[in-house]
């Protein structure tokens, strides 16, 4: 195995990802690429007709800190990740990325839904399983929390 694809949203899931792709980097000594995916839309609610519109989405410094954490993760452990900020479908973007590296293995958390909540909400890791041409591991629930940072990351934005 030579690279490692670990998709993050900053959620206790992504992180759970993170954790454990990093661990399973070690182990095969693998590179490890840690993608965000952030909206090229947001919706927004409007008065009028009662429709939703969208207008673009303004990257900001909070979806720079998700890969920055996930960044620490990895440097706390070792390794050194490089790391894309993406924007799109968060499906679409993490399978094109995976394919643009030549991925091994792309690794994502579940948010664990279940099957209710999956059918009707949708599911970044299914769409990525149904939509990947390389492997996939969907980490649920790992105890790999301890290395994550527990201070805040400082960010100075220019």
């Amino acid at each position: 195995m030579k690279t490692i694809v670990i998709a993050t949203d900053g959620s206790e899931a992504a992180r759970d990802a993170v954790s454990f792709g990093v661990g399973l980097a070690i182990d095969q000594r693998a590179d490890v690429a840690l993608v965000h995916v952030v909206p090229r839309f947001d919706v927004v609610p409007t008065i009028a007709f009662g429709m939703p519109s969208a207008r673009t989405h303004s990257i900001a410094a909070k979806e720079q800190i998700v890969l920055e954490a996930a960044s620490a993760v990895a440097a706390a452990r070792g390794v050194v990740a490089r790391t894309k900020l993406l924007e799109g479908d968060v499906v679409d973007e993490i399978v094109a990325y995976a394919d643009v590296v030549d991925a091994d293995l792309i690794v994502l958390g579940s948010r664990g839904h279940g099957t209710f909540a999956s059918a009707a909400l949708g599911s970044v890791s299914q769409g990525v399983l149904h939509e990947a041409r390389r492997p996939v591991l969907v980490v649920r629930g790992t105890h790999a929390r301890q290395f994550w940072p527990t201070a805040p990351l400082q960010t100075v934005v220019p």
